[in-house]
């Protein structure tokens, strides 16, 4: 759930945590909190020589100010760790007001002493001062502007000003100010209350040309980049817990409720990491302090799921832990705190929802190319070469070339594929956009061909991998069951062995393209008598063979788009068992891993944040602040679940592991599809109720989303077991 893709920023990242595990173990943390002195400004700022020595607070500052030479990013992944390490005092709200003076391209005298630790800032976000005119040319500035983060730690302080000119931002002295420390939710760290009573400010301590929206968009990122630690925090301590804690006999992780509970929590930390990483990337350099609208959109999106992803999952970690998450003596209330107290200052996300919407509406959205390589530039021109003379040809022969070249499937082994690592197959795919060209729609067979390449005999992949690939051969898949689902170790079909071959007696149910298809995949029970998955077999079925029947299933909505199939003792031969009799889970897994990448690729089915979007326009009257709110959670969500598909790509180019990120994409990319389908049809009104509205049909149709392919159940049990590490449900009991 790290921010960083790249090996150097995982390098960095790693680096923040030995510190903070040096600097600032959980015991300091207490300490500021309940030791002597606790609270007060030497406490809280013991930290910021330390900081300062590790060149953490200008990390961002570029060199010729005494920085680091680095950017926001690698800012943000510093925060993401001293957030997960609750690392108390003055560290956010002064690379917060280091960041705005460097967007408002101010000289160094102002971020010097920010950057060596001998002085510290803060950022108010909170209105309530007032400018006038001063006759030197600065401001006299009164009011009170209040709760400000770390301003009682502050030498200097940047707040918003009302003039008759609009508002504006301005630098003060916190001595010119003044400042009464309240009582802070976050007991780490402080808020106070900032008053200028006739301040008189000269006119090179105002910010000019720095834009309100360049100033929220970088309390956003830094702000959701310190909650990026806090969710992870409490998604590990709860996981952790739940798998030493028992009750009733047993750890509580193996208890569904607990375990999804706990993959929910990973799912939000997942999207609020990729959505700040994407943040971060988008704030401007230096001097950047004007309206930058694709900043301002990613920041947006970023403080929706960012800070909300803090909240809850420090909440869901507080409920896992039980009583003892309760007492003041474990830290997981000091975690809720902060996360509470980010998303106050930062602003409710129902408002941010609200500029997500709005921005989006009038067509702002952050690009989701992945910017490669150099060494892409070689490989791109031949590749290039290549399929120019591929789109010269006729259809028939296009077509024939593309499946012999390996270009449908480049990512398998040659010959059905091209070897291609993953920079390769995204200059394929760009490449194949640009010279127009298609590969042929394999469908199920999608899921077929990898089967087949590892497992298949030559005579297999010679009959059936070429026809597949130019799209000529459609196959169906015979998995589920009625009384197993997609439960392959409960299967009740069976295989008798006869003379030649196998005779397969079953039905079959949920099964797409049963009607078109030439061949089936299918998975029976060849040992009864063998545990679990160790006696079936992965077979291939010829659908025209006379003890086949299929028998189409109408849907909720009407329609016939899934089948029954059953098989009346139909007769396979030996030489279409794919792999080793009894050894067929093992394929059926390659199977099924193949599918769950497939669906996660596209999981919209027309119902995506464009439709979505295309609604709200299609009202032609203001939507109102309610469903500019709902809109604008979906197009987060929505551009979250986008981000982390580039993300799983960025790994693989840089060798990282992917993580969680594939498992995560297709249980929240399904439910997204419903949630878009039920919002648009609710925006039709009475005519909702019509079964003919295409709202109405959609919003049927998305019922079956997260259902197939592994519910969503199944697939909070397959993130909270591989990903988390909390046991595996209970056994059943023996004859149950």
């Amino acid at each position: 759930m790290a921010l960083g893709l790249s090996r150097e920023h995982l390098d960095l990242a790693e680096a923040v945590r030995g510190w903070a595990n040096r600097h600032c173990p959980a015991e300091n943390v207490r300490a500021a909190v309940d030791g002597p002195g606790a609270g007060s400004a030497s406490a809280l700022n013991a930290l910021r020589p330390r900081l300062a020595e590790q060149g953490l607070l200008g990390l961002h500052v570029p060199e010729e100010h005494g920085g680091q030479g680095y950017g926001i990013t690698e800012l943000a992944i510093a925060l993401e760790e001293l957030g997960r390490a609750l690392v108390p005092g003055s560290f956010l709200p002064t690379v917060l007001a280091s960041a705005v003076l460097l967007a408002a391209g101010e000289p160094q005298k102002l971020l010097a002493g920010l950057t060596d630790g001998s002085a510290a800032g803060a950022v108010s976000l909170a209105p309530g001062l007032a400018g006038r005119p001063d006759p030197d040319g600065g401001l006299i500035l009164d009011g009170t502007s209040s709760p400000a983060l770390g301003a009682s730690l502050a030498d200097l302080v940047i707040l918003p000003a009302q003039t008759d000119q609009g508002e504006v931002w301005v630098a003060v002295d916190a001595a010119d100010l003044e400042i009464t420390a309240l009582d802070s939710l976050d007991v780490t760290r402080p808020v106070a209350q900032v008053r200028a009573d006739q301040v008189h400010l000269p006119a090179d301590r105002v910010l000019a040309g720095l834009h309100t929206a360049a100033v929220s968009s970088l309390a956003a990122t830094l702000f959701g980049a310190e909650a990026c630690g806090i969710a992870d925090w409490a998604v590990h301590t709860a996981a952790e817990y739940a798998k030493i804690r028992h009750q009733f006999g047993r750890p509580i992780g193996q208890f569904q409720g607990v375990k999804h509970r706990c993959a929910r929590m990973l799912t939000a930390a997942e999207q609020a990491a990729a959505t700040v990483w994407d943040a971060a990337r988008a704030q401007p350099g230096p001097a950047g302090g004007g309206s930058d609208p694709g900043a301002e959109f990613a920041a947006a999106v970023a403080a929706v799921m960012a800070i909300d992803a803090a909240v809850n999952c420090a909440d869901a970690c507080i409920q896992v832990l039980g009583g003892i998450g309760y007492t003041w003596e474990h830290d997981a209330h000091l975690y809720y705190r902060r996360a509470l107290s980010l998303r106050a200052l930062l602003g409710p996300s129902g408002e941010w929802a609200q500029r997500a919407a709005a921005l989006a509406l009038e067509g702002v959205s952050r690009p989701l190319q992945v910017d490669l390589p150099a060494a892409a530039e070689p490989l791109r021109a031949e590749v290039r070469r290549e399929l120019a003379a591929i789109a010269a040809l006729e259809p028939a022969a296009r077509t024939e070339q593309l499946a012999a070249g390996g270009w449908v499937t480049p990512h398998l082994p040659r010959p059905w594929g091209r070897g291609a690592e993953p920079l390769e197959q995204i200059v394929i795919a760009e490449e194949m956009k640009t010279a127009r060209l298609r590969t042929p729609a394999l469908f199920i067979g999608a899921w077929v061909v990898p089967a087949l390449v590892q497992y298949g005999t030559p005579a297999q992949q010679e009959q059936f991998l070429p026809p597949t690939l130019r799209g000529e051969l459609i196959w169906c898949q015979l998995f589920s069951e009625p009384g197993a689902g997609s439960d392959l170790a409960g299967l009740s079909t069976r295989a008798e062995r006869i003379d030649g071959g196998w005779r397969l007696t079953g039905q079959k149910i949920w099964t797409s393209l049963a009607k078109q298809a030439a061949w089936a995949i299918c998975v029976a029970r060849t040992d009864p008598a063998a545990p679990k998955h160790d006696g079936i077999t992965y077979f291939l079925v010829d659908m025209h063979s006379p003890e086949v029947t299929v028998r189409p299933l109408r849907e909720i909505t009407g329609e016939t788009m899934f089948n029954e199939v059953f098989l009346d003792g139909v007769v396979v031969p030996d030489h279409h068992v794919v792999g080793e009799v009894n050894g067929g889970w093992r394929v059926a897994r390659t199977t099924l891993a193949n599918e769950r990448v497939s669906l996660s690729k596209s999981w919209t089915f027309g119902c995506g944040v464009p439709e979505l979007l295309d609604c709200v326009r299609g009202l032609g009257q203001d939507p109102g602040q309610a469903l500019l709110a709902r809109t604008g959670r979906l197009v987060s969500e929505g551009h979250a679940i986008d981000l982390l598909g580039v993300r799983v790509t960025l790994k693989q180019l840089s060798g990282t592991e992917p993580g969680a990120t594939g498992s995560v994409r297709k249980l929240l990319g399904m439910r997204h599809a419903q949630q878009v389908a039920e919002e648009c049809w609710s925006m039709q009104g009475p005519d909702g109720a019509l079964a003919s509205s295409h709202w109405t049909r959609q919003t049927l149709f998305t019922r079956a989303l997260t259902i197939g392919g592994g519910t969503t159940e199944i697939q909070l049990n397959i993130i909270g077991e591989r990903i988390l590490g909390l046991p595996r449900d209970p056994e059943p009991a023996p004859g149950s």
